[in-house]
């Protein structure tokens, strides 16, 4: 890709980046505070980490695998249903993926 084309691929992304930040500003103050409107916005966040999270714990490139970040994540999972401190949650993880790594080769 050239330096110009980047630029205006940069240029173009800015522009609409803003016109959707204008976009969400324009929307009246009656719509967004309708209470449905409300508890969706929760989940939002929330929806997202999830996403992100599936599709780095269970993808390699375009491919589906099962490797050690699955069993760390559902290992992550389980300690924080148990209410394990944050430390400890991460330690499992990475030690479960770890142990699954060196047994599977």
């Amino acid at each position: 890709m050239s330096s110009g084309t980047l630029w205006a691929v940069v240029l173009v992304a800015a522009l609409g980046c803003y016109a959707l930040k204008l976009a969400g500003l324009s929307v009246p103050a009656a719509w967004v505070e309708r209470p449905w409107v409300t508890r969706v916005v929760e989940f939002v966040p929330a929806a997202l980490l999830a996403a992100l999270v599936a599709v780095q714990a269970a993808t390699t490139g375009p491919e589906l695998v099962v490797d050690g970040r699955l069993a760390g994540l559902a290992v992550a999972a389980l300690a924080l249903a148990l209410r394990a401190p944050f430390i400890v949650v991460l330690v499992l993880a990475g030690a479960t993926g770890a142990l699954v790594h060196v047994l599977t080769g």
